[in-house]
């Protein structure tokens, strides 16, 4: 019998190609070896803004990027949270698990705070990894594929499931992390990281064109002002988008770029030239989607059919080892 996986992000509208690295290219080569549910997070969102009016078109543009990029929904259900109302119960009863001591102890939720400069932090932030401990274990998640920072967050699932079963009977695994080296685009701008908030994204759906103006811009070694200057590519960003979507040049890029034969802007069209060519795949997939939003609706009804029926039989196991009827 497959292990099963649960896997999910919070709907933001598009996604780049730092979310396809991080995260999308391992759900996709996970399929078939495990039993994979996709969770659109939509309640998690909530957590930091309680804006929702946008929700649901970054919902399918979300669930567009993750079926254009390889997620089959005959293999791996995708759903809503919000529309799968076992979600909500199974936290409610996993807070009475859990103290709000251990849960300020969460580093992550630490640096959250600290990044996010929150001043006062509302109940369902504090409690999200609480959610999200309802979320994997609603659906018997045997592994939970993470990068090293989400470490806390499994062990908090692991703590209540422990909990639980020892309260009422043995109902949940204790799921294992499945830790995942999560590689991290630095963003256009240098900044260790890709990010929408920053505003140093590329997307998986840009055209070629919008790829060329994006790559025109981004930040190179600082110390290599014109072509002939000798160039440190493992400073880059330019050569690390180089190294992962274009390996087979690399090693010729990284010889030329410090011998002064290659310039920055020979180098930056190479790098745009073979971003575009290896996403457009994608964007050839997600085109028939984007024109008919309403088959996207669709998978997402068929994936919240089948998602519903694995929590009605996991609320039925809870309602009778509580002794709730």
């Amino acid at each position: 019998m497959k292990k099963t996986i649960l896997s999910g992000m919070r709907p933001t509208g598009r996604l780049h190609i730092g979310h396809y690295v991080g995260a999308l290219e391992n759900w996709v080569s996970l399929q078939g070896d495990y039993q994979n549910y996709h969770l659109v997070a939509d309640l998690h969102v909530l957590t930091t803004n309680t804006n929702t009016s946008n929700i649901e078109d970054y919902t399918l543009d979300m669930v567009m990027d993750w079926i254009a990029s390889g997620i089959d929904p005959e293999k791996s259900p995708m759903f809503r949270q919000s529309q799968i109302k076992q979600h909500s119960e199974l936290f409610l009863i996993f807070c009475m698990l859990i103290t709000k001591s251990r849960l300020e102890r969460n580093p992550t939720l630490k640096e959250q705070v600290r990044d996010m400069e929150i001043d006062n932090m509302i109940y369902g932030h504090l409690g999200y990894p609480v959610l999200q401990a309802a979320d994997i274990l609603l659906y018997k998640g045997n592994l939970v594929p993470v990068g090293e920072d989400q470490l806390s967050h499994i062990e908090i699932t692991r703590e209540i499931a422990r909990k639980f079963n020892f309260e009422y009977g043995n109902v949940f695994p204790e799921p294992d992390p499945k830790l995942t080296k999560f590689s991290r685009l630095p963003g256009l701008d240098g900044k260790a990281k890709m990010s929408k908030s920053l505003g140093n994204t590329i997307f998986l759906s840009d055209a070629p064109e919008d790829i060329f103006a994006s790559v025109k811009k981004a930040v190179t070694d600082t110390q290599k002002q014109r072509k002939n200057d000798p160039g440190r590519p493992e400073v880059c960003t330019v050569y690390t988008y180089h190294e992962k979507f274009n390996p087979a040049e690399t090693e010729t890029i990284a010889a030329d770029c410090r011998s002064g034969a290659l310039g920055c802007v020979d180098c930056k069209k190479r790098c745009a030239t073979a971003i575009s060519d290896f996403f457009e795949p994608i964007r050839e997939r997600r085109a028939p989607l984007a024109a008919n939003p309403e088959k996207v609706k669709e998978i997402l009804l068929d994936g919240e059919t089948k998602a519903r029926k694995v929590a009605e039989e996991t609320m039925r196991q809870v309602h009778e080892a509580m002794k709730l009827g």
